[in-house]
């Protein structure tokens, strides 16, 4: 046995940077794990400032000084950020509670579609399993009310931690974008100077998830404003709310186009019933997904992720049980970073024996 562990630290941690970048990563999930609630702001601000990053450097290549392209990239965030802030999020929760108090109505013409199956197929589905399994969606929107209500009470004492969150992030991303280089300088200087593991792992996150995460918000906005338009051209009832779905289901792959048609469906046809308009709706929401995947990612993602659907799907599980639905959106540059970790980390072969 201490041969097989002699063996296997000789082999993965033969060389300083190996056992500091280690220590690092644990020291970073530690901090993420017991801290991160509190660290929000911080983690919040470096994401949007190394995202914003990108533009600034465009800027920089046609000759604009580095200073008067932060500037202006951040006036064009915080314009973006305000526009959200009040515009946007009041409008889509006022809609979001219509939602909820049109629930009981949705449900009713939901069963009053679902008590056509015994007739048609009574081999199949029966009366009784059509009413069991109404009643317990009922149950669980009555236990969801109770869980939203004692969390908007308990939530209160909050508010002043959210506006807290709202003033130091755009504080924040300021002076990491302004004293970029005096940040990165202070950090290289805690890392070992003969670094070529860090510098190839982060060559390859920075070249893949900042093309990645930028592309995935361009996408959030592109299909996300194309169903407000096509919904608002269709009449439909809570254009808003059901545009920000259609674009937050590109970010869980595989699994959103199929979530979010349900909601699109079922306000398609308490709206209009099963008529042509529902049917233009369900054709309107395919082309849209079909025009994203076919057409829309290829263009954007001109640097594919190459991971498996498998490992995408067991990242999407993984992180988003542990940060919810920020590490749903952060589950494949997650797991691009630990493919490349794994990719660049060094091996050390050389045939060694040990004595007892």
């Amino acid at each position: 046995m201490r041969n097989f562990f002699r063996g296997f630290l000789d082999r993965y941690f033969h060389d300083e940077e190996s056992v500091i970048f280690t220590l690092i990563l644990l020291g970073a999930l530690l901090v993420l794990l017991t801290l991160g609630s509190t660290l929000a702001p911080l983690i919040v601000a470096l994401i949007i400032a190394y995202l914003l990053q990108g533009m600034v450097n465009s800027l920089v290549r046609f000759n604009v000084p580095y200073l008067g392209a932060v500037v202006i990239v951040y006036t064009f965030f915080i314009s973006t950020f305000m526009a959200l802030l009040l515009l946007i999020l009041p409008q889509a929760w006022n809609q979001s509670v219509r939602l909820i108090n049109e629930l009981p109505r949705l449900i009713s013409e939901g069963q009053a579609l679902l008590m056509v199956l015994p007739e048609n197929y009574p081999n199949m589905v029966s009366e009784q399993q059509i009413q069991e399994f109404i009643a317990g969606i009922r149950s669980e929107l009555a236990i969801l009310g109770q869980y939203v209500v004692s969390t908007s009470i308990s939530s209160i004492p909050n508010i002043f931690s959210w506006i807290i969150f709202i003033v130091l992030v755009p504080v924040l991303v300021f002076f990491m974008m302004k004293d970029k280089r005096v940040l990165v300088d202070w950090v290289a200087g805690l890392l070992p100077r003969h670094r070529p593991l860090m510098r190839k792992i982060w060559d390859e996150m920075d070249l893949q998830v900042a093309n990645y995460v930028r592309g995935k918000f361009l996408e959030i906005l592109i299909v996300g404003g194309s169903s407000y338009i096509a919904f608002s051209v269709l009449g439909m009832n809570y254009t808003l709310l059901l545009a920000i779905l259609m674009g937050l289901s590109v970010v869980v792959p595989f699994i959103g186009v199929g979530v979010v048609v349900v909601p699109v469906m079922a306000v398609a046809y308490v709206q209009w019933g099963m008529g042509s308009e529902f049917f233009t709706v369900l054709a309107v929401y395919t082309v849209i997904q079909l025009l994203d995947a076919n057409v829309l990612v290829p263009i954007i993602f001109s640097e594919t992720v190459n991971l498996h659907p498998v490992a995408i799907i067991a990242a999407v599980l993984v992180f988003g049980g542990l940060w919810g639905l920020a590490g749903v959106f952060f589950a494949i540059p997650l797991a691009t970073l630990i493919k490349a970790i794994i990719s660049a980390w060094p091996t050390h072969y050389e045939d060694t024996s040990y004595n007892e």
